[in-house]
C-alpha cells in the first residue's frame, strides 16, 4: 500500500487554502516544544477512529520527527486501513518543517 508524501512547503500551502487534519505522532514532549500549527498529537499505534474526522474523504497528513522515523507512515497506513482515502505523510517530519523555517506552535496538548 503506497503512501503519498507531501513536502513541508506544500503542506503549508494547503493549510492556507483548504481543510486538512494534520497529525503529529511524536511524543507529547516533542509536540509541546514545536508542531505544525493546528496539528493534533496522537499516539501512532493507539489512536481511535474517534480521534479522526468522521468523513472518510477528509485530508489527513501524518508526520513524526524526520525521514527515518517510521511512526508516521505506520499511523498513515492504519488510517488507510480504517477507510480514509486522502492520506499523506510529511516524511521530512517536524525537523524538515523547522529547517524550512515554517511557523510552529508550542504548548501543552489539550488532552494533557
Amino acid at each position: 500500500m503506497g503512501l503519498k508524501t507531501i513536502s513541508p512547503a506544500a503542506l503549508q500551502d494547503i493549510l492556507q487554502t483548504q481543510p486538512v487534519t494534520v497529525i503529529d505522532v511524536n511524543s507529547p514532549q516533542s509536540w509541546s516544544k514545536a508542531h505544525v500549527p493546528g496539528a493534533l498529537n496522537l499516539d501512532p499505534v493507539n489512536y481511535l477512529d474517534s480521534d479522526l474526522p468522521t468523513a472518510k474523504e477528509s485530508a489527513l497528513v501524518f508526520y513524526c520527527s524526520n525521514p527515518l522515523c517510521r511512526k508516521a507512515p505506520n499511523a498513515a497506513r492504519r488510517a488507510k486501513n480504517l477507510g480514509y482515502s486522502n492520506v499523506k505523510v510529511m516524511s521530512a517530519g517536524i525537523n524538515g518543517w523547522l529547517s524550512a523555517k515554517l511557523p510552529t506552535e508550542s504548548g501543552v496538548s489539550p488532552r494533557a
